[in-house]
Formats: C-alpha cells, structure tokens, sequence
C-alpha cells in the first residue's frame, strides 16, 4: 500500500485537503459554517460539531480521488470508523485518498520573528497510533513572521530535526514553515526559507524523501529548484489566508505547485445547507482548487 499511496502523491494530478482544524483553529472554522460559539457548551461538544463537519466533507460525492491526492485529518479523527474502516482506510479504500496527520500541538510564543513548534514530547506514541492506523504521512506547522535568519534557522532546525524522527518511524513528514503573508518582508522571507530549506535538504540520505507545504509565493515559481528536488517528494501551498479565489490565481502562477488549503476549500459552505447544496458547493470549491493545482 505505502508503494501505491506514494506514487500517487509524487505523479498525481491535484491537491491535498486540509481537514486538520485543531482546538485553536476550530472555533473559527465552526463561525464560518454557521455554527457559532452559542452552538456548543464545551470543548467536547465543539470538537463534536467539528468531527460532524469533517465526515459531512469526506464523505460528500466531490470529495473523490479523481481530484484530491491526499487529506490531512486532526489527530482525534484517528478515534474515529466510517462504514466500519478507520478514516485512513476508508480515505484510501473508498476514495484512493492518502491519509495525513497533523501531529505538531501548536506555536510556541514568538522569538527572533517566529514561532516554533511547541515541544513534542509524546511524538513516538502518535506515530505510533498513525502506523496502526495506515496513516501515510505526517504534517507540522511552524510559522515565519519576518526575514531573521536567526528565527529561520531555528525554525527549519527543528522542522527538519523532527522530520528525521517521523522518517525513522516509516512515516512521510510534510515539512511546513509558513511564511505570514502579512510579514512586511515576506519576500525576503520566503527566498531565506527556500535557501534554508536547500541547504537542509543536502544532508538527508538519498533514501530519504520529504514533503514541504509552503506559503503562496510572491515570486512565481521561487520553489522550482524544490519541486524538483530529489529529496522532496511533493511540494503543497497553503493558503494562509488568502480567499479561495486569490489563492487559487497565485497558485495558478506556479509550475509544478499544488495546493493544500483549508479555509480556502471550505469557503462558503454552510451547516443549514441541503446535502445537494453541500456537495455542490464543496464540488465546485474543489474544482477551482483543482484547475489551479495543474499548471
């Protein structure tokens, strides 16, 4: 499975989903589908609407391998069977979509112009829990506020350092140091992340393959040289904000670059929407994501 799941990632024509809101991230995701902070009482209840959420996506007729390569799901929806299979297995038996976890446990407070991941203390357990559970790959998420080398360096040092760990354990880590696209010098940011991340990648073993989800450049194709690289597998956008259509014309603007977005793919959907409308406009969010995943 992990040779097919892998050959589908590197030669595949369109995107990976991003479906990972954690407790930081899902109040807002809720807001935007309707579902207000008055629509739950406890963080149970809330990651309850969210999981609701999620499986309503996944399981809609437009969320289909014919257009999405791969999803990155939250760790608590490993907890979770559909149709009697784990979310992985029902990802990949029922949609030939490969299964990612969002394993970082959000940003540490900033220094030099960034924020770290926070310590990873439990990290073998969840790769643990992810093999078990046909997981494929891995994602973490740290962030650059501006052009320090000293924050970028520290930066791409423990994304990298924790990518040896998860490549240790058999599993393809997305390696993800967002560039704020409000940095006020988020070009010169980008181009030292780029270099950074070159320079990194020299020293991995050519056995070795790693993924890299980046910020929408403002130069187009300034992640050539990445996307070809022998060591990189895939090369992911995130949207960082952007609205989907933005998004989806800076990534137009990229050979080779393929989109994983969040809040972009799930813009305009709504809790009170029929099953009709739903996948519709879910279809049609895919589809715009998709076209501008081929250039």
């Amino acid at each position: 499975m992990q040779e097919a799941q892998t050959a589908r990632i590197r030669n595949g024509k369109g995107f990976v989903a991003a479906l990972d809101q954690s407790g930081g991230s899902t109040p807002a995701a809720l807001a935007r589908y309707g579902l207000g902070d008055d629509s739950w009482s406890s963080q149970k209840s809330m990651f309850e609407l969210m999981h609701g959420f999620r499986t309503r996506i996944i399981t809609s007729p437009s969320f289909a391998g014919t257009q999405i390569l791969g999803a990155i799901l939250f760790e608590r929806t490993l907890e979770r069977d559909l149709d009697g299979l784990g979310i992985p297995d029902y990802l990949w038996q029922r949609k030939q979509i490969v299964a990612f976890l969002k394993v970082d446990r959000g940003l540490a407070g900033e220094a030099d112009n960034a924020q770290l991941m926070k310590p990873l203390p439990d990290l073998d357990g969840l790769l643990s829990l992810a093999k078990a559970r046909n997981v494929f790959g891995t994602k973490m998420r740290s962030l650059v506020l501006g052009g320090n080398q000293t924050g970028i360096d520290a930066e791409l040092d423990q994304q990298f350092a924790t990518a040896e760990q998860i490549l240790a354990a058999g599993l393809v880590p997305i390696i993800e140091p967002e560039v704020d696209i409000h940095a006020p010098d988020k070009p010169v940011a980008e181009a030292m992340v780029t270099a950074g991340i070159l320079e990194r990648l020299a020293h991995l073993p050519r056995s070795r393959q790693v993924m890299l989800k980046l910020t929408l450049p403002t130069e187009p194709n300034l992640y050539l040289e990445l996307i070809s690289h022998p060591r990189v597998l895939r090369v992911l956008a995130l949207s960082g904000g952007y609205s989907r259509g933005e998004a989806s014309r800076l990534l137009a603007a990229n050979n080779g670059l393929i989109a994983s977005f969040s809040r972009a793919l799930t813009e305009g959907l709504q809790a009170s929407m029929t099953d009709e409308e739903f996948d519709a406009a879910l279809g049609a969010s895919i589809g715009a994501i998709h076209a501008a995943s081929l250039t």
